[in-house]
């Protein structure tokens, strides 16, 4: 009987903690094309992910859209990239929110492998609305990278778990040049 009551008290605690243990929160894009389930990565991307979390609460993205495919090299980025891009670019009726400190990649230990999604950005710390997915391996686009001179890469703080016939869809919607034409609207995103 002895045996029995520590048994179960040892299953009690195991239990407890992995009740105990974080988990990420899951973010729903729900587009034209289809729903996207995105894991955030708060434990290793503090500042990015928390940043993109608060916005998403807030309904910010709502209505924005996804707007740019870039499918490889071009004339003007001869770096081998693929990614979509969405955000509230071109939303004129959005407020402006403040830039977050950068977390490379050299900080996080995230890599921008098939289904990341990462901030977008100019200088490092310019980062404060805008977004991509990789499709595929992009690793010219980690600390290091060639993508931009600075070398400082960009800001993955996620990683896609669902969805990723829909982020196929988007990255090869209908495009002029780079820019999607037309924009694809973001229904909506929310907290799972």
């Amino acid at each position: 009987m002895k045996v029995y009551k520590l048994t179960i008290l040892v299953l009690l605690l195991l239990l407890g903690c992995v009740a105990c243990q974080k988990k990420n929160p899951v973010v729903e894009f729900q587009t034209p094309k289809g729903k996207i389930l995105v894991e955030l990565d708060i434990e290793n991307a503090p500042i990015t992910a928390s940043h993109f979390l608060k916005l998403v609460k807030e309904g910010y993205y709502d209505g924005a859209s996804f707007y740019r495919s870039v499918r490889g090299a071009t004339k003007d980025n001869p770096v081998h990239i693929t990614v979509v891009q969405g955000g509230v670019s071109g939303m004129g009726n959005k407020r402006r929110v403040e830039s977050i400190s950068h977390e490379s990649t050299d900080i996080t230990g995230l890599t921008h492998s098939n289904g990341v999604i990462s901030m977008a950005r100019n200088k490092p710390g310019s980062a404060s609305t805008e977004f991509f997915f990789c499709m595929g391996e992009n690793q010219e686009l980690d600390f290091g990278g060639k993508r931009n001179p600075d070398g400082q890469g960009f800001a993955a703080f996620g990683k896609a778990i669902e969805g990723f016939k829909t982020l196929h869809d988007l990255w090869g919607a209908s495009a002029m040049g780079e820019q999607i034409d037309p924009k694809i609207i973001i229904y909506k995103i929310k907290v799972q």
